[in-house]
């Protein structure tokens, strides 16, 4: 049996996972880590929420500690070996995760990019699998990514490297987490796409994620809130044409919370993807990924 861990910016998801790619059953928990708490407590916390997920898992299905194969964790931030070197959105550098579980855990145990994971899972076993050249976008705290060329996923020695979020799309623009101004990630990912549409449509504080998806579904032909999804769509795009002029990758997957938004936002994406780019010709699909926010979890069993 295997155990795929899925730590986002803002929730923490642990799965069983088949060989053939299938979550059989989930747990899932909010985080809200903050500046506030040290690393240590961070440290602490991750590992604690982890080990009660897969002790529900276990329970659930009728399962003992002795029946686990392997447990994948997939985490957003850079990884070598078993450290997750940095993890901005975190708050966490050098940690020795995977020394951590082996204090719980005497099986195989991963470590690798949340991004390169999802992608994994998708070009394995998801909509990006018939695609020899493919970019893999996780949008959703942040933007995690995956580029695949010649069926082959590419990985720098040095880092995890090809962190498409962190393309500069405007230089004098909003600051991110990674310290630069301008990532594509500040105007992309769902986390400012929620706060944006609190702020711009006058939305309750406390509102929660699926809560605005239903106000923007159920609002989309009012003019404010069509007005709002274009301006977010602009930057997308520019980041999109960004990706397709350096890669000119046959599909671009979208998977995490964006993807909840697809049946709405790929076409008018596709549209002006199409106006901007470089006036070169390729044939780009933009498709919905397969796994939507479980495919870190499945692609975490794949490490």
């Amino acid at each position: 049996m295997k155990i795929g861990i899925d730590i986002g910016g803002s929730h923490i998801a642990s799965g069983i996972v088949t060989d053939d790619g299938k979550v059989i059953g989930k747990e899932y928990k909010d985080i809200n880590i903050t500046e506030l708490m040290d690393e240590k407590e961070i440290e602490e916390f991750l590992i604690e929420t982890i080990k009660q997920e897969i002790e529900c898992l276990l329970i659930r299905y009728d399962y003992n500690t002795s029946d686990i194969s392997k447990i994948g964790i997939a985490i957003p931030g850079d990884t070598t070996g078993n450290i997750i070197k940095n993890a901005v959105n975190l708050h966490i550098k050098n940690f020795d995760i995977i020394g951590r579980m082996h204090e719980i855990y005497n099986v195989e145990i991963k470590v690798k990019n949340d991004g390169k994971c999802a992608g994994m899972a998708e070009k394995k076993f998801g909509n990006l699998k018939p695609y020899n050249d493919a970019v893999f976008l996780c949008i959703g705290t942040g933007v995690g990514s995956a580029v695949f060329i010649n069926n082959k996923l590419l990985e720098p020695s040095q880092a995890t490297g090809f962190e498409l979020g962190h393309i500069v799309i405007n230089k004098n623009g909003k600051e991110c987490n990674c310290g630069n101004r301008g990532c594509f990630e500040t105007y992309a990912s769902m986390k400012k796409f929620k706060k944006n549409a609190i702020q711009k449509l006058k939305l309750p504080q406390s509102i929660e994620a699926a809560q605005v998806q239903y106000y923007i579904r159920e609002n989309q032909e009012k003019s404010e809130v069509e007005e709002f999804v274009d301006s977010y769509l602009d930057d997308v795009a520019i980041g999109i044409s960004n990706i397709i002029n350096i890669f000119e990758p046959e599909a671009i997957a979208f998977g995490g919370s964006f993807s909840y938004y697809s049946d709405i936002f790929l076409e008018p994406l596709e549209e002006k993807v199409r106006k901007i780019k470089f006036n070169k010709y390729t044939n780009t699909k933009l498709i919905q990924a397969k796994f939507q926010n479980d495919a870190g979890i499945v692609g975490a069993t794949e490490i």
